[in-house]
């Protein structure tokens, strides 16, 4: 293409004139021209491979074999592509997912003793502690009551905890963000359960706890909020749960942090204080600048992420799809921007809609690049305006010593090769 002839630097369509969308639509006849002078030499489907019988129906349809698509396992921060037998987690490949649902085998995996076997026809649900009537409820009690189908995200509370303190530059976006993924979910209503049960009013917190061999279990607080929002789910992507992500049953916590979402759930007990358990005092709290502990940070905040062009990738000079997810736990996002030139200038991206509450929403914008050496970065809004931050003002407020909660503006440095690191800024 010629210099007269290049896409908008930047813009979404929606936003441009009738002029610019004339130009844009001349411009991208220009790029489909030179893709197929480039790439396509036949004029026709003669050189095609001939059509020929297909596989036989199955039970169940797998994947092209020409798609590799696949988790990585992780022992913590820098311990990468260890044996799963040694493994804490397991990273979803956001760099090659599209739309914002993330495909039940690769939503990401936190577990602290496996996934156990739980025959379901056994498996039993006590909700108890601060009630009236004390209830133990089958899988199939819970299937045979009102329902709700929510898609929202998980995150874990380590997701991005590779750039605390320094960046590795070999990272990509799996790498880096990998543990956040948004599924469909579908189960009961935690509010209806605890109306089942009586609640006592003075029941403020309750007690989840899972049916793994770690015995994990967190201490909730009993907001309008969580009571409105929070489910016990049997549903994944309209089938049931995956074995790694809770089946039969597992909560739900819309907004809040991954370990709040107790999977294999078998008790919620009510009660008027936190229990104080382990999850909650020796783990998942937050170590701040003057050496004191934050404790229920829970709520999971504003962010964003560039999928593409993102970490490991090599990018050509000329039109570039800039891509990539926001989330929030307050709310739905309503904005996201980008910064093509290191956060110096910003523009609005198109988002995917319909953006929904408390899940991850694509969001995309074009762009030009000259081939000169430029930096990156995208920062999410969300319905209650809270901006995304850039990394000197994140670690001013939390500092270095934490390890969870990692919300900043991620920054992709791009060189003259066009190779795409990670970068802290």
């Amino acid at each position: 293409m010629s210099s007269k002839d290049q896409l908008p630097a930047w813009g979404g369509l929606d936003k441009m004139s009738d002029l610019s969308r004339r130009k844009f639509i001349a411009s991208s006849a220009g790029v489909a021209g030179s893709i197929v002078s480039t790439r396509a030499a036949a004029e026709s489907l003669a050189d095609v491979p001939p059509r020929e019988v297909g596989a036989d129906l199955g039970a169940r349809s797998e994947r092209s074999k020409y798609v590799t698509l696949a988790r990585i396992p992780e022992a913590g921060p820098g311990k990468r592509n260890v044996d799963p037998s040694d493994a804490i987690n397991s990273k979803t490949p956001l760099d090659k997912l599209y739309g914002s649902i993330t495909p039940s085998d690769l939503h990401y995996e936190r577990s602290h003793s496996g996934a156990p076997d739980i025959d379901p026809v056994k498996h039993r649900l006590l909700a108890d502690g601060m009630v009236r009537k004390p209830l133990v409820f089958t899988v199939e009690d819970l299937k045979a009551m009102p329902s709700v189908t929510r898609t929202v995200f998980i995150e874990c509370t380590g997701n991005g905890w590779e750039n605390w303190k320094k960046a590795d530059e070999s990272l990509s976006v799996q790498n880096t963000h990998g543990l956040v993924s948004t599924n469909e979910w579908t189960g009961v209503p935690l509010r209806f359960l605890a109306e089942l049960v009586g609640r006592e009013r003075d029941a403020h917190w309750l007690l989840a706890e899972g049916g793994d061999a770690a015995g994990v279990a967190r201490s909730i607080p009993l907001t309008d909020e969580i009571l409105d929002e929070a489910f016990v789910a049997y549903g994944q992507n309209g089938e049931p749960l995956r074995p790694a992500h809770g089946f039969p049953i597992r909560l739900i916590m819309p907004g809040f942090e991954g370990n709040l979402n107790i999977k294999w759930l078998r008790r919620l007990k009510f009660g008027d204080q936190p229990w104080m358990t382990r999850w909650e005092t020796a783990r998942y709290t937050q170590l701040r600048p003057d050496g004191r502990a934050t404790q229920f940070q829970l709520r999971m905040e504003t962010n964003s992420v560039i999928t593409s062009p993102s970490g490991t990738m090599v990018i050509r000079p000329g039109y570039q799809r800039i891509t990539g997810l926001a989330w929030s736990g307050h709310g739905k996002i309503v904005k996201v921007e980008v910064s093509a030139d290191g956060a110096k200038s910003w523009k609005e991206a198109k988002l995917n809609l319909p953006a929904l509450p408390k899940a991850q929403t694509r969001f995309q914008i074009d762009w030009v690049w000259d081939g000169k050496p430029t930096k990156i970065v995208s920062r999410s809004t969300d319905e209650k305006g809270n901006v995304q931050p850039d990394r000197k003002s994140f670690i001013a407020a939390v500092g270095t010593n934490a390890l969870f909660h990692y919300s900043a503006q991620q920054t992709w440095s791009i060189d003259d090769k066009g190779q795409v690191r990670n970068v802290l800024d």
